[in-house]
C-alpha cells in the first residue's frame, strides 16, 4: 500500500526531504539578493573609493590602496567627529526625557484618547522634513514666541540669538526625532500588565519606587530601541545643521555632502562616510551590551 501511495504521488521521501530543507533559503533568497545589490556592494564601493589618491586630470581619482586616508580624514575632520556625536547624544537624550512621559501618558491615561494622541506623534511625518526643520528658523526667531518668553523670564538678554546657534541645532535633531523615540516606547510600555504596578503598591511601594523598579526595568526595551533609533539619524543628519547652525556648528554629515557635492573630493567624502558608519555601528553595539539587551541586535 505505501508503494502504490508513494507511485500514485510521484513523490520520493529524499526528494520531499530535500524540497523541505531547499525551501528556507529560497524564501531568504530575495532578501539576500537585495542585500547584495543594495547593501554590500556600495559598502565596497565605498571602501575601494576611499582608498583612492587624486590623479593628474581635474577631478580624476586613481586607486592606490592609500589606507592612510582613514588617519588623515579623522585627524584633520575631528572636531566635526566630536561635535556630532555630542549634538546626537544630547539631541537623543532630550528626545528622551520629552517621550517618556509623553509615551507614559499615552499607554496609560489617554484612555479613549488613546489613538488620536498617536497620530498626533505621527503627525509631523506628513510634512516635509525640510519644512519642518525650516520652521524652526521662525520658531526660534528674535520674534518668535520661544525667544519673548525666555527674554520675559530674564533667562536671556536682548541681543541673544536662537538661530544660527547650537541650541538650535539640538532642538531641531530632537524634534525632527521625536517619533522616533516615543513610538518604541509606547509600544514597550503597552505592553506592560498593569496587574504589576498594583502589586507593587500592594507591596507599599510609592510611585517613585514602582517606577525605578518595575515600570523601568520593563520598559527597557523601548528605550534602548527608541534611542539608538534616535541617535543614528541625528549622528548622520545635517539639514539641521544646514539651516539652523553657522560655520561653527558644523556636523560630519555637512562635510561629507560637501565633499561629495561641491569640493567633488570622493575619496575623502567615501572615507568620512565609512569612518562615520563604522564610529556609529561600534557605540551602538557597546550600548546594547552594556544595557544587556543583547536580543536587539
Amino acid at each position: 500500500m505505501v508503494a502504490i501511495a508513494r507511485k500514485s504521488t510521484g513523490l520520493n521521501p529524499l526528494d520531499s526531504l530535500r524540497q523541505k530543507v531547499a525551501m528556507p533559503y529560497l524564501l531568504l533568497l530575495p532578501g539576500m539578493l537585495w542585500l547584495l545589490v543594495f547593501f554590500l556592494a556600495p559598502i565596497l564601493t565605498l571602501v575601494s573609493t576611499s582608498t583612492k589618491v587624486p590623479g593628474m586630470g581635474i577631478g580624476e581619482f586613481v586607486q592606490q590602496y592609500r589606507w592612510a586616508n582613514y588617519w588623515d580624514a579623522i585627524t584633520a575632520m575631528q572636531t566635526q567627529f566630536i561635535r556630532t556625536f555630542v549634538y546626537a547624544i544630547i539631541a537623543t537624550l532630550l528626545a528622551l526625557a520629552i517621550s517618556y512621559p509623553l509615551a507614559y501618558a499615552i499607554a496609560f491615561k489617554s484612555g479613549r484618547w488613546k489613538n488620536v494622541l498617536l497620530v498626533l506623534v505621527v503627525a509631523p511625518f506628513f510634512c516635509s522634513f525640510i519644512l519642518r526643520t525650516i520652521a524652526w528658523r521662525q520658531i526660534l526667531a528674535q520674534d518668535g514666541l520661544v525667544f519673548k518668553t525666555l527674554h520675559s523670564l530674564h533667562l536671556i538678554s536682548a541681543d541673544t540669538r536662537l538661530t544660527s546657534s547650537a541650541f538650535a541645532v539640538v532642538t531641531g535633531l530632537a524634534y525632527n526625532f521625536l517619533p522616533f523615540m516615543t513610538l518604541p516606547l509606547y509600544a514597550s510600555l503597552e505592553r506592560i500588565d498593569p496587574r504589576t504596578m498594583e502589586a507593587s503598591g500592594d507591596l507599599y511601594a510609592n510611585g517613585l519606587t514602582t517606577f525605578r523598579k518595575v515600570t523601568l526595568p520593563l520598559s527597557m526595551p523601548g528605550v534602548v530601541a527608541g534611542t539608538l533609533l534616535t541617535f543614528i539619524p541625528a549622528a548622520g543628519d545635517f539639514v539641521n545643521a544646514q539651516i539652523l547652525g553657522n560655520p561653527s556648528t558644523t556636523m560630519i554629515g555637512n562635510v561629507i555632502n560637501a565633499q561629495y557635492l561641491q569640493t567633488t573630493n570622493y575619496p575623502l567624502a567615501a572615507t568620512l562616510s565609512f569612518i562615520l558608519m563604522i564610529a556609529i555601528l561600534a557605540i551602538v553595539l557597546v550600548y546594547i551590551r552594556k544595557s544587556g539587551t543583547d536580543e536587539l541586535v
